[in-house]
C-alpha cells in the first residue's frame, strides 16, 4: 500500500472517529433515547434525532471544509512554488490565493461551531 493510499485510509478512520465521537458526547446515545422517547406521548426536545443529526452535520462540516481546502492548497500551493522559482515579485500573490484557499477550512470551522451550539443540553 503507497503513502496516498495509507493516508486516505487514516483520513477515513478520522472522520468515522469524529462521527462516534460527536454521536455519543450528544447527550448520550441517541438512537436509545429516541426509541424512548417514541414511546410516551410527549416530545422531549432534549433526547431528540435533532441532536444527534446537528452533530453529525458539525462533523461533516469541517471534514468536508478541511478536505476542500487540503485540495486546493495541494493545486495551488504546487503551482505557486513554480511560478516563485521563475519570478520572485510575484510572492505576494501567491500567497494570497494559498491564503484563500486555507480560508475554507475556517469557514468549514466556524460552520460547524455554529451547528454545535444549536445541540440542546439537558437543563441544569
Amino acid at each position: 500500500m503507497n503513502g496516498k493510499k495509507k493516508f486516505y485510509l487514516l483520513i477515513g478512520f478520522f472522520q468515522v472517529f469524529l462521527i462516534f465521537l460527536v454521536f455519543f458526547t450528544v447527550n448520550g446515545i441517541i438512537i436509545f433515547t429516541t426509541a424512548q422517547t417514541t414511546q410516551s406521548n410527549t416530545f422531549d426536545y432534549y433526547n431528540s434525532s435533532t441532536a444527534g443529526m446537528l452533530g453529525i452535520a458539525s462533523a461533516i462540516s469541517v471534514s468536508a471544509g478541511v478536505l476542500g481546502s487540503g485540495m486546493a492548497i495541494k493545486t495551488v500551493g504546487t503551482s505557486a512554488i513554480a511560478a516563485l522559482t521563475e519570478r520572485e515579485e510575484n510572492f505576494f500573490k501567491a500567497f494570497l490565493i494559498v491564503a484563500l484557499a486555507e480560508a475554507l477550512a475556517v469557514y468549514g470551522l466556524i460552520i460547524a461551531i455554529l451547528l454545535w451550539t444549536k445541540i440542546p443540553s439537558l437543563p441544569e
